[in-house]
């Protein structure tokens, strides 16, 4: 089976595509490479690898890229509120026209397995399931949301609405809620937190991941659907997340009365539907922060242009 996996040299891909080349499938990534392609280091000598360069809003270079793939995991982004916030003209062009370049170039037995998000929800007070109606809040959550409801009309999709990720990734990110407390745990001894009751659900790296290929092996079952991916027993307030991170790492742990988190999200998920097929999630978020913990002790993280 091919796979192509647009953004694959991104968090979740760089995560993923080893575990599809275990298994045998040949992979191609599509990615500009915006953060570079060292992550992808270590699959440019498997032979079942191929690596494209390219922009996925290139409707030439797609329509060559996705002819004989069986699947294609739909991964690139500008991805999370702050990235958005930054770039909103490239946010609506990469998130929305990107997807729809996509769409318009499959046929229609080709599957695409779309990365959502539990943003789409904004801030709700009920616990959300897949039919929840949408608030998205933010620019990031509005664009995927878009995407989304795009590719389910069009094409043969299965939409998986992640959790908050954390962990570690070949390609790390800092800007998620856990992994950004926990450096701060260790490189400035404290964290502050803004508006600490505000709940999140949250995902390891590699159970994203792995939620995939279970789409992979669950398709005459989840075609054409939606599925929040994750799990209940990792619904967190930002306040439990701090205090986790503040026994392992003895920072100090500020809560600010006076000030606002800029990303508004507030919600409480329900996994019930992906769980009933089977799909649970396997690292919980306290062996994620020791995971991170080990991990942020030995990378080393350099500003050039600065003397401190």
């Amino acid at each position: 089976m091919k796979i192509l996996v647009t953004g694959g040299a991104g968090y979740v891909g760089t995560t993923l595509i080893p575990m599809l080349l275990g298994l045998g499938y040949k992979v191609s990534v599509v990615d500009n490479l915006t953060f570079g392609g060292d992550s992808l280091l270590s699959f440019l000598r498997n032979k079942n690898f191929e690596f494209i360069k390219g922009d996925i809003r290139d409707k030439s270079m797609m329509s060559e890229a996705t002819k004989k793939q069986d699947i294609i995991i739909h991964l690139a982004a500008i991805v999370g509120y702050p990235a958005c916030r930054k770039e909103p003209d490239l946010a609506k062009t990469v998130n929305m026209r990107g997807s729809e370049v996509l769409s318009s170039v499959l046929s229609k037995n080709q599957l695409v397995l779309y990365s959502s998000t539990g943003s789409n929800y904004g801030s709700v007070e009920d616990i959300c399931t897949e039919e929840t109606a949408l608030n998205p809040l933010s620019l990031y959550g509005q664009t995927k949301a878009y995407a989304e409801q795009y590719l389910l009309e069009n094409n043969l999709t299965i939409s998986l609405r992640f959790a908050t990720g954390f962990g570690v990734s070949p390609r790390l990110r800092l800007d998620l809620l856990i992994n950004d407390f926990a450096y701060k745990a260790l490189t400035q001894g404290y964290i502050v937190v803004y508006e600490k009751h505000f709940m999140r659900t949250f995902i390891h790296v590699c159970d994203m991941a792995r939620a995939f290929l279970f789409a992979i092996e669950n398709v005459d079952k989840m075609k054409n659907q939606v599925y929040n991916v994750g799990s209940e027993e990792m619904n967190y307030s930002k306040g439990d997340i701090c205090e986790m991170i503040g026994d392992k790492t003895g920072a100090y742990i500020h809560y600010a009365d006076i000030g606002q988190d800029t990303d508004q999200r507030n919600y409480v998920v329900s996994y019930r539907k992906i769980k009933s097929l089977g799909y649970y999630t396997t690292i919980t978020v306290e062996e994620g922060i020791d995971e991170l913990i080990k991990t942020l002790k030995v990378v080393e993280f350099k500003v050039p242009y600065a003397n401190v």
